[in-house]
């Protein structure tokens, strides 16, 4: 078996529509329900859920607690799936790179996702997302990633492309 480590840190992915107030936020994860869809022979996922933050609420703490966490998780596990927010997924990214670069850091695959609508959507691409960095985790050499849209970014310089909704390299070196 391969042994998953997921982190959740709220972001749109998990997004739910709140119908008293009108508008969608981060009160409960839908990630167990996402995970229920799949199948995921041969892989055991442990979840962590760490925090239920819009990214756009997160502190450099918050980057360098997911970072640790992420490193740490590493230790017991073969790979980690960070659930991020699209907004501040790039400066985590790069928080959990730096760790990750580190001599006592234990080198595996770590893989950053998330989405640009909730789950809850009718037109998401939490799933995909999702399924994406679960496959990749398993398959990609030892680094820090972004997987999403059908994409693979290696850490670091990734970012997040405003224009089109998706993340790429703001540099040629390095991608994958």
């Amino acid at each position: 078996m391969f042994k998953v480590l997921l982190i959740s840190t709220g972001g749109t992915i998990e997004k739910t529509y709140d119908e008293f107030a009108g508008v969608l936020s981060n009160h409960a994860s839908v990630l167990d329900v996402m995970l229920g869809s799949l199948e995921l022979q041969g892989v055991t996922i442990t979840r962590c859920p760490l925090m239920n933050k819009d990214s756009l609420e997160m502190t450099e703490n918050d980057h360098r607690h997911i970072a640790e966490v992420a490193i740490d998780g590493a230790r017991s596990h073969d790979g980690v799936v960070i659930v991020h927010g699209t907004d501040r997924l790039a400066r985590t990214g790069e928080a959990v790179w730096s760790r990750w670069s580190q001599p006592d850091a234990h080198q595996k695959s770590i893989v950053l996702t998330g989405a640009m609508r909730p789950y809850e959507m009718r037109r998401t691409d939490a799933i995909q997302n999702l399924t994406e960095a679960l496959l990749a985790v398993q398959i990609l050499e030892a680094g820090v990633y972004a997987v999403m849209h059908n994409k693979i970014l290696k850490f670091p310089d990734v970012t997040k492309d405003l224009v089109n909704g998706t993340f790429v390299k703001s540099t040629t070196s390095g991608s994958t």
